[in-house]
């Protein structure tokens, strides 16, 4: 039974940590510790990636080992010329391996299956994290451009101060030095650069307003960002952690099932009677009951003596090469005298 370890409690704001020195940093606009959060999701999108061309590459080590599985036990005869028992043992085993081939090809199937699961919740995470993405992205270039702006003010806001500090200093040393229309020309610049820098720093004052505003944007979206991360990665790792236990579980089970085909061979085995198939050749392959004669042995002069020469004996009648001459029907001053059966030696 496959164990699916689906229940997660990520931990609060967790990822969040990882982005805590970057707040604190005097420099708003940096991202390193969200640079650091994505990097990671990337390297665990990677993983997956790397776990699902492993179960590709397994799903063909089986489908071949399988295959040649089949090969083996169709075509490569095994004890084709044992009888009885141990013949039916025998096609047990072949009949047996080739159901092992085929169940290994069914596994390399299982494993193609679980790794297409891995790509769809790879690329579902991914298309979800993207959302979320393009929204900081969309942030941090905001956040950046305020950024900018506010410092381009706060430096103009700074040169305006010292413009007004100078302008007051020459008030000041030209008091009883200058003719009054001089000295109205200093009051008149110096209420100018009063009036920019009422200008400038209201300027910056409403830029630091809205860089703050848009901190505080910035970061409730970030730690939204960073939980919504964190919950994804607790997925992940649940997700391949169950994946592995799955495939784990598939490799048992095909040994089980494996071992209950092996178990029938032996079964069978055990089915073997040696005197049964010795008995069964016999009775099968028997040419008689009785063994040949023994070769005696013969005197050759003892032999000779007793034996009767086979010239002198007589054949047996009607068994001869020739049969009795016909005895003659006519004398021989008969014209027929030389005739036999009919048929007449002398001619006419």
């Amino acid at each position: 039974m496959d164990f699916f370890w689906s229940s997660f409690v990520p931990l609060e704001k967790t990822f969040c940590k990882v982005m805590a020195p970057q707040m604190q940093s005097t420099d708003l606009t940096s991202t390193a510790g969200y640079d650091s959060i994505i990097q990671h999701l990337n390297d665990g999108r990677k993983n997956c990636k790397e776990y699902e061309d492993f179960l590709k590459e397994r799903a063909i080590i089986e489908e071949k080992y399988g295959k040649e599985l089949i090969n083996l036990s169709r075509k490569k005869p095994c004890g084709q010329t044992e009888l009885n028992t141990l013949k039916k043992a025998l096609e047990v085993f072949k009949q047996r391996i080739d159901s092992v081939g085929q169940s290994h090809i069914q596994l390399a199937q299982s494993f193609r299956e679980e790794a297409r699961k891995m790509e769809d919740f790879r690329e579902k995470q991914k298309l979800h994290r993207k959302k979320i993405e393009l929204i900081m992205e969309a942030i941090h270039k905001n956040r950046n451009l305020q950024y900018k702006k506010t410092v381009e003010s706060k430096r103009l806001y700074e040169q305006r101060c010292r413009d007004k500090d100078e302008a007051e200093q020459a008030v000041h040393r030209s008091a009883n030095l200058v003719t009054q229309k001089q000295q109205e020309k200093l009051f008149m610049k110096l209420a100018q650069t009063k009036s920019t820098l009422e200008d400038s720093d209201r300027a910056y004052q409403q830029n630091v307003n809205m860089l703050e505003k848009i901190r505080e944007e910035w970061k409730n979206e970030h730690i939204k960002a960073c939980e919504f991360f964190e919950t994804q990665e607790c997925e992940r790792i649940s997700y391949f952690r169950n994946a592995l236990w799955v495939h784990v579980n598939q490799l048992s089970q095909e040994c089980v099932q494996s071992d209950e085909k092996y178990e029938e061979i032996r079964r069978s085995l055990e089915m073997c009677n040696i005197d049964k198939d010795i008995e069964f050749f016999v009775n099968y392959r028997k040419m008689g009951n009785m063994p040949p004669a023994p070769v005696v042995y013969e005197n050759y002069y003892n032999t000779s003596r007793n034996a009767t020469p086979v010239r002198n004996q007589a054949p047996p009648p009607g068994i001869g090469r020739r049969g009795p001459l016909p005895i003659p029907t006519s004398g021989p001053s008969d014209p027929d005298y030389a005739t036999v059966d009919g048929y007449s030696l002398v001619h006419h």
